[in-house]
């Protein structure tokens, strides 16, 4: 039988959006296996195969557009849910807590061996992990392709990032419970009651990219060079937070799920009829293609995360149970550790599959996901979820 959507008046939770834990758990399941890829395509990381796959890169093109941002539409609309039950003070506190503990734990501890691991692949570094380790307290940075110091974030970018999202949006989120504020959400609530007036609001993040991006057009995510991608998750952050702020809208946005579908499937025949007809050097040489191309992946971007969001309440605003006990609630739980742990799990299993083995592309990249996902499994559930002091530095409650 196809589901129905959810009335307003029937709703799973009043305080909680289920389908919205379940799509973080789903894209942060997904960066696993997106981070295996970056081994096996033509882009520059930490190591490399020296097969690549084409048709891998063409999926991953498509699928760099949709997890981050998903993760901070997601972030913010977690946020006003959070906002519900503490004050700025009490929330500002728990950030901390949660968001920069791990984060200095995460680069003087989980970091470094993906750095080590770099090194030694790269031939800068013969030594053992103990003789690398206090190249970290030099606090040189790390640039790309192994260069510079031993001191980086690397995919803890993420975490730095939602730590000041957080506390630079509390003026904002003050001022949208405000009446001025909510007038103006009273204006974006009659945007998105137009037949696909939500896919007007990537007018903003265009606005973002024509200010910033000829400044700043690559993403570094080393914040101080980073503004135009930094500002672009910024406001997906506020807008996660805006369009789930009244229940109404999340009916409205559903209703009108096959408008960002049918936008989304568009815009992704524009961008691989692009990449088939024209090369990226021809787009880079003509100011016009270069502004049209960027705001497709633009505007493909947030038409992905709407088609996301409106399905996702449709089919898994469920909190399904398993032996007796809720499921979700297990699995929300474990995904931050899991994504603080996935990266330097899968560069120390590459690394021995690509020096210690023969895998080509495909099997090497089954081989390294799956080994990937059952070591964080047994870390999380061996190493870290009974220990209180290993719960702090992971960011668990």
């Amino acid at each position: 039988m196809k589901p129905q959507p959810i009335a307003a008046t029937q709703l799973v939770s009043v305080t909680r959006r289920y389908d919205l834990d379940w799509l973080r758990v789903i894209a942060i399941l997904t960066l696993l296996f997106y981070h295996t890829g970056m081994i096996y395509v033509s882009w520059g990381w930490h190591i490399k195969s020296a097969q690549h796959s084409q048709p891998m890169e063409e999926v991953m093109r498509w699928l760099h557009l949709w997890r981050m941002p998903l993760l901070f539409f997601i972030s913010g609309a977690g946020t006003f849910f959070a906002l519900k039950k503490r004050s700025f003070k009490s929330y500002a506190g728990e950030r901390v807590q949660r968001l920069f503990v791990p984060l200095v734990f995460g680069m003087l501890v989980i970091v470094p061996p993906q750095i080590y691991i770099e090194w030694l692949f790269r031939g800068r570094f013969t030594g053992s992990y103990i003789d690398f380790y206090p190249e970290v307290f030099r606090f040189q940075p790390y640039q790309d392709g192994g260069k510079g110091g031993a001191f980086s974030w690397h995919h803890l970018w993420f975490v730095c990032y939602l730590f000041l999202y957080s506390l630079l949006s509390i003026p904002v989120f003050r001022w949208l419970q405000s009446e001025s504020g909510q007038r103006f959400i009273d204006r974006i609530g009659r945007l998105i009651a137009k037949p696909g007036g939500a896919l007007g609001l990537v007018g903003i993040l265009w606005l973002n990219d024509v200010l910033l991006g000829g400044f700043f057009p690559h993403e570094t995510h080393a914040l101080v060079n980073d503004w135009a991608y930094f500002m672009k998750n910024l406001l997906l952050f506020w807008l996660g937070y805006v369009l789930i702020s009244r229940r109404e809208f999340w009916q409205m946005l559903t209703e009108q799920r096959r408008y960002y579908l049918m936008a989304t499937l568009l815009l992704t025949a524009i961008l691989y009829s692009v990449r088939v007809f024209a090369s990226m050097d021809t787009i880079d040489d003509s100011r016009l293609l270069t502004t049209l191309f960027s705001f497709e992946w633009i505007a493909l971007t947030w038409f992905l995360v709407l088609a996301t969001i409106a399905y996702g309440y449709l089919y898994l605003n469920r909190n399904p149970s398993w032996q007796g006990k809720p499921l979700l609630p297990y699995l929300n739980e474990a995904v931050y550790p899991f994504y603080i742990l996935h990266q330097t799990v899968i560069v120390l299993i590459g690394y021995y599959v690509l020096t210690r083995t023969t895998l080509g592309v495909y099997t090497g990249f089954l081989a390294v996901s799956l080994a990937s996902l059952g070591a964080c499994i047994a870390i999380y559930a061996i190493l870290i979820r009974p220990f209180k002091p290993m719960r702090v530095l992971f960011g668990m409650k």
